[in-house]
């Protein structure tokens, strides 16, 4: 029988970083879907911890800490350690540079606000520098719509695979055939829950 090369394409979690864009308290209150976006990246969080994926968090100078629910999260594993930015692209700032290239890793899982701003200049950029990236839609929102989806749809074009947050969490898993399967499951089920609560 022929021998699967594992695709390139898929996140795998040896390879990846989780990337928090500027989710903070002055700035939430103006963006759409906000309390799915938390959802979505706190489930995200919560994965990241269990499968060992290195999370980075940056917040744009003078807009405050990190929304609460997510510097918790953040705070419970060791990674809130935000890296405070005055340029719209992470990838401009030397700290946030050094601290991706710390993790020595090239798929960067990228979540946050806004899409056609932060988010969309950062992913540009990684792109533009070898970087794998995958663009959460649902972990990411602007405070138009149309903004958000005119940035994800140039994304697409430029190259960023762009995901979901349950596509991405059975990507990383692979397979029901580990231990921390369960833990996994729980995770997509209290975000189910809580997301059709956000729609009631």
């Amino acid at each position: 029988m022929k021998d699967y090369m594992t695709d390139n394409l898929l996140a795998t979690p040896g390879e990846s970083v989780l990337l928090v864009i500027d989710v903070q308290e002055r700035l939430i209150s103006t963006i759409a879907k906000a309390d799915k976006v938390i959802t979505n990246i706190a489930a995200l969080v919560e994965i990241a911890q269990i499968q060992k994926i290195p999370s980075v968090v940056t917040e744009q100078e003078k807009l405050g800490p990190t929304v609460p629910h997510l510097r918790t999260l953040l705070e419970q594993n060791k990674s809130y350690k935000p890296i405070v930015k005055q340029s719209f692209s992470c990838c401009k700032d030397e700290n946030f540079r050094k601290a991706l290239e710390a993790t020595d890793r090239k798929k960067i899982l990228v979540t946050g606000i806004e899409t056609h701003i932060c988010v969309g200049q950062t992913s540009l950029e990684l792109l533009s520098n070898g970087y794998g990236v995958y663009v959460v839609s649902d972990a990411t929102s602007a405070h138009a719509k149309e903004d958000h989806q005119a940035a994800i749809d140039r994304l697409r074009r430029a190259g960023a695979i762009i995901t979901t947050t349950e596509t991405l969490i059975y990507e990383l898993t692979a397979t029901a055939q580990t231990p921390e399967f369960r833990q996994i499951l729980a995770i997509v089920k209290k975000r189910r829950k809580t997301l059709s609560e956000h729609d009631q």
